[in-house]
């Protein structure tokens, strides 16, 4: 079958499977299990062996892998609803590195560590700074974050937060 006909097969039955309620379990102890099955579903698409290595596949089909479509998920719930969070630049007037990052909050549950709001505000405060720079245009910011995060393709959140953006730079 041709790529384009393989992705929307794709598409159809198993990313919206995958990605509802993501941000709700994206952090749940099982959701590599997901993961294995979803890159299970790329071999077989890209018809690559078992033992080969996923992530050129997805590049190649343009589909996110399981955490980087919880990361896209997670930052776009952020801007749909920044009026929940707090800016650094709203608790204090210095212009300091993380100036324009969401402020964190203080908790002392590991419940409330692991939800999706604090998890959002620390993948928001993760964005390369190119990327903050287009949230007040959606369309574009969807666009490049995609782009993002299928050149990168992260294989763990973990992947996420120890990226370096200056890398790319």
């Amino acid at each position: 079958m041709p790529l384009p006909t393989l992705r929307i097969i794709y598409y159809a039955y198993i990313h919206s499977i995958l990605s509802y309620g993501i941000i709700l379990g994206g952090n749940s102890t099982n959701v590599n299990k997901l993961f294995i099955l979803q890159k299970k579903i790329v071999r077989i698409l890209s018809n690559i062996g078992p033992r080969d290595s996923c992530r050129e596949a997805f590049k190649k089909l343009e589909i996110m892998m399981l955490y980087s479509q919880y990361i896209f998920s997670l930052i776009l719930f952020t801007i749909d609803n920044k009026h929940l969070f707090t800016s650094n630049n709203e608790i204090h007037k210095y212009s300091t590195m993380n100036y324009t990052n969401l402020h964190m909050p203080t908790v002392n549950l590991s419940r409330f560590h692991k939800g999706p709001f604090i998890s959002a505000i620390k993948a928001y405060n993760h964005l390369p700074r190119y990327l903050k720079l287009l949230v007040n245009d959606m369309k574009c910011f969807k666009i490049y974050h995609k782009k993002f995060l299928h050149q990168e393709s992260f294989y763990s959140v973990k992947e996420y937060y120890e990226h370096n953006e200056n890398k790319d730079m």
